[in-house]
């Protein structure tokens, strides 16, 4: 059994090229065939609507999966042109009625510069901190799910029981920092931020799972949607009563780095991105 990891392990890489300049070995070596391409930009704006596009998404896909629990949750990205900034959904709006339209643009100390909603008071201490701590990190994602609630008041790490687990293996943190305590005073963002470094999902002490990413809205959305998947699995693994065989150490490490990689989180969103646009175009009004 893996030990608690109260500090970030050693930094992998989270993407490396292969010896034939793919990003990942799931990239077809055939020429010609579908498959989703990482985004090119000629101009700020257009990526500043690409980023604002793919938030919206990933609170539809947030709603999809049940997340919401009333105005709590918040995901953020932060803006291309302006890093001091990031983009976030507004304070008591449904996951799943989350537009272009009611997005809010927010400084590091919580103010709203851009958009007519309020900001999440606890999303504003947790994110701001780390954004402005980290400034490799582009987006995060939080929300009060149930079984990564339930799973965080065990005060552990998940254990590698599976491949979809092993992508977290020695990639995440226990925050004991502030657990149970609602986050709305600046302090407590300062205490959590410093131990995103190096990992991609943290699972905060009583209080629930967060991800951070430093490639894309995408993969910090997948990834909490893939963290909540796996304290499910497990919390329904030990309920059996029996002690689940692991994967071990190096097999763990090596299915991290081929499907836990930010660009594997980003390729498993492409997948939801396609549904959404095709059955709820109304996220973009």
């Amino acid at each position: 059994m893996p030990a608690v990891l109260d500090r970030p392990a050693q930094a992998h890489p989270s993407t490396s090229l292969l010896r034939d300049g793919r990003v990942s070995i799931y990239q077809p070596e055939q020429k010609g065939l579908i498959y989703p391409e990482l985004p090119a930009f000629t101009n700020v704006a257009a990526q500043r609507q690409h980023l604002k596009e793919r938030l919206v998404a990933a609170c539809r896909a947030f709603a999809l999966e049940g997340f919401d629990y009333g105005f709590a949750g918040h995901l953020t990205v932060r803006d291309p042109e302006h890093p001091e900034l990031y983009w976030t959904n507004p304070m008591a709006v449904h996951f799943a009625q989350v537009k272009l339209s009611n997005l809010i643009l927010a400084d590091h100390k919580g103010r709203v510069v851009e958009g007519r909603h309020a900001i999440n008071r606890a999303g504003f201490v947790l994110h701001a901190a780390v954004h402005e701590a980290h400034q490799d990190i582009v987006a995060m994602c939080h929300a009060h799910t149930v079984y990564g609630t339930a799973f965080a008041a065990l005060g552990k790490p998940l254990d590698p029981i599976s491949q979809d687990a092993a992508a977290f293996f020695e990639d995440h943190v226990v925050i004991k920092e502030e657990a149970g305590q609602v986050a709305v005073e600046e302090k407590a963002g300062t205490s959590v931020c410093d131990w995103f470094k190096d990992v991609k999902a943290a699972i905060h002490q009583n209080h629930g799972l967060l991800t951070a990413s430093r490639h894309s809205i995408e993969a910090a959305a997948f990834w909490f949607i893939a963290l909540e998947r796996c304290c499910r699995q497990q919390l329904l693994v030990e309920a059996t009563g029996q002690k689940p065989v692991m994967v071990s150490a190096d097999k763990s490490r090596y299915s991290r780095e081929h499907v836990g990689s930010e660009y594997i989180g980003w390729l498993h969103f492409q997948a939801i991105w396609e549904h959404l646009v095709a059955t709820q175009p109304d996220m973009f009004a």
